[in-house]
């Protein structure tokens, strides 16, 4: 059971921080929407809206189309999340704010190579990280502690035999404690 929560890990480490990345750089940065290219003038807004984003009122019109639609949809989710959603959103808004750039691209980058995989493939990572999340702290600890020991191959063995069906980390010489990875 360890060792398929373990290898489960290895492949939601990198979801983890894609669903960190999802989630922290909507707020910094916006995806364009498609056919999003005209121009939306400052009146189309709601009242709401204009308020959350009265500090761009003076140049709305001056911003891309893009910018101005990014901004709009993402002041309209915001006016829809409840006031827990509207506080975690904050939170990750202000740690992703306190990274550095380069840890920022990572994460941009990973997010598109999820985005990239098959809609299950996407849906396999996301359950595996909520199993991930429903561990008890110290054994999530544990997990983070041997994957920062184990090298480059083994973090890719570990992730190619989870995509081969290989959950129980055998095929890799994974184990449940660091100290013991000679495929015991």
């Amino acid at each position: 059971m360890i060792r398929a929560l373990f290898v489960c890990f290895c492949v939601t480490l990198g979801a983890a921080e894609v669903s960190f990345a999802q989630s922290a750089a909507e707020p910094a940065a916006p995806q364009a929407v498609p056919n999003a290219a005209a121009p939306r003038g400052w009146q189309s807004l709601s009242p709401q809206q204009q308020q959350l984003l009265q500090r761009f009122q003076g140049n709305w019109s001056s911003l891309p189309p893009e910018r101005q639609q990014a901004l709009a949809l993402g002041s309209q989710r915001w006016l829809n999340m409840t006031p827990e959603q509207r506080v975690n959103a904050q939170q990750r808004f202000s740690r992703w704010q306190a990274m550095p750039p380069e840890q920022r691209q990572q994460l941009r980058e990973r997010w598109q190579r999820f985005k990239s995989l098959p809609p299950e493939q996407q849906q396999r990572v996301r359950e595996s990280f909520q199993r991930f999340r429903q561990m008890p702290p110290e054994q999530r600890k544990a997990l983070r502690q041997q994957w920062r020991q184990m090298s480059v191959e083994q973090r890719r063995g570990a992730i190619q035999g989870r995509a081969n069906g290989h959950a129980n980390g055998r095929a890799n010489g994974l184990q449940a404690h660091p100290q013991r990875r000679n495929g015991r």
